[in-house]
């Protein structure tokens, strides 16, 4: 995340803001040029992965 320039209020608002799809085990969301894999686990939200899109 850090590496690639993203911060952790851009991580929010991909997931609030971002389109959603579906995937396996949980979503990717997409806003802007952030795409954010997480999954959802009782109130918390566990970050997978966090690309460039």
């Amino acid at each position: 995340m850090f590496d690639r320039g993203i911060d952790e209020e851009q991580i929010k608002t991909a997931i609030k803001r971002g389109s959603k799809i579906k995937q396996t085990d949980g979503f990717k969301s997409v806003y802007g040029y952030v795409g954010v894999c997480y999954k959802i686990r009782g109130e918390k939200y566990i970050i997978k992965t966090v690309t460039i899109e």
